[in-house]
């Protein structure tokens, strides 16, 4: 049997990761700032995740839902602590896309609507009601359609209050940062808009915090930075610092009842040590903070280049848009310099590595990119 083949790869196999570096079979090291793909939070192999995680697969790796679990009580209680947002409730999935899909239905059960606002260059995942709120035709197979969601420009406010007007809204879904669609930060007074538009016509505010979220911003979610509270958070990629583990965080006046949401693998014993981990390690080493500082210093940095189109981005979560002469820079960068980034179509460089990132590690980057866009 062979590997259904839907991802290009490089020709390189990763051993042996620690912090923000990755080696490969060959005894190379990289410096990584992708963290595949914003998952890597508090660095790789960092000793309190692997010995939580260690320590709990001694005792029990896993048990159903239809029991207790403390730990599930404990995540809650330390995520609620440290995002502020403590009269949260919490559901328990597996993913980005499951967290999702589970925030958009939950919405719909709340105020018994069905239209979605959805926005240009949005990624919200793969699954079903994910996916159609996801900005990209060539990934929406034609059972995913549906007439549901309305799609609008980014940062258009007029066009948002007319679709509101137009349509009983259920939900607006939007990332306070998007991702795939290039790094671009959505502006406080917009968030702002769908906060008051929503308390409005009785919608729910998605904040959509996958990949923007658990401190990469600087802030636990980026949509903090607007000073609004939505109605639903959705969270994972960083929130197990790569165990698989999502999660939406649910305001308190959307009630649940038994038989609402479920899930058989959310919530496990081992999700939850995980992300118990995580949170205990920003909290104690205040990664928030540092991805801040470091964040500020690699876009105050990148800005003086004149060969850079724009920057754009808030603490470790940075796009590096190029022109399209610079485009093999990514390339040169992993191949040359051993330094693994992400990428946005058609020329953005993604910055997305660990929270735990050194300057030395930023400047190492720079010093590598100044000589790719000076040289060419």
């Amino acid at each position: 049997m062979q590997l259904f083949d839907v991802y290009p790869v490089n020709d390189i196999t990763i051993e042996k990761a620690q912090g923000s570096n990755v080696w490969d079979d060959k005894g190379v090291k990289y410096l990584d700032l992708y963290g595949g793909h914003a998952v890597i939070s508090i660095g790789h192999t960092h000793p309190h995740y692997v010995k939580r995680l260690t320590d709990q697969l001694n005792k029990v790796g896993f048990y159903s839902n239809s029991i207790h679990i403390p730990l599930q009580k404990q995540l809650a209680e330390k995520l609620g602590k440290l995002s502020g947002k403590e009269d949260y409730q919490l559901f328990l999935c597996n993913s980005g896309a499951e967290a999702n899909e589970n925030a958009l239905k939950l919405a719909s059960f709340h105020n018994g609507k069905k239209k979605v606002i959805a926005f240009r260059k949005s990624f919200h995942g793969r699954t079903s009601l994910a996916v159609a709120v996801t900005d990209n035709p060539k990934i929406v197979a034609p059972v995913n359609e549906t007439d549901n969601v309305v799609f609008l420009p980014w940062e258009d406010e007029a066009a948002l209050q007319t679709a509101f007007e137009q349509n009983e809204v259920s939900s607006v879904i939007i990332e306070g940062i998007q991702g795939v669609g290039g790094i671009r930060v959505a502006s406080f007074s917009f968030l702002q808009k769908i906060r008051t538009l929503c308390d409005k016509y009785n919608a729910v505010f998605i904040a959509d915090s996958v990949q923007c979220g658990y401190g990469r911003s600087g802030r636990f979610f980026s949509h903090d930075y607007a000073d609004v509270n939505a109605d639903i958070y959705t969270m994972a990629k960083g929130m197990g610092n790569g165990f698989p583990i999502g999660g939406i965080i649910i305001a308190p006046h959307i009630r649940a009842s038994y038989g609402l949401l479920g899930t058989t693998f959310g919530g496990n014993h081992l999700a939850c040590a995980a992300a118990l981990a995580v949170l205990e390690v920003i909290e104690k080493d205040n990664l928030i903070e540092n991805a801040a500082e470091i964040g500020a210093y690699l876009i105050g940095e990148l800005k003086k280049f004149p060969q850079v189109l724009e920057v754009r981005g808030k603490g470790l979560m940075i796009g590096i848009e190029l022109p399209e002469s610079l485009a093999h820079v990514k390339k040169e960068l992993l191949f040359k310099h051993k330094i693994f980034t992400g990428e946005a179509k058609p020329n953005v460089i993604r910055l997305l590595p660990s929270l735990a990132l050194t300057k030395e590690h930023a400047d190492e980057f720079l010093a590598a990119f100044r000589k790719e866009v000076e040289n060419n």
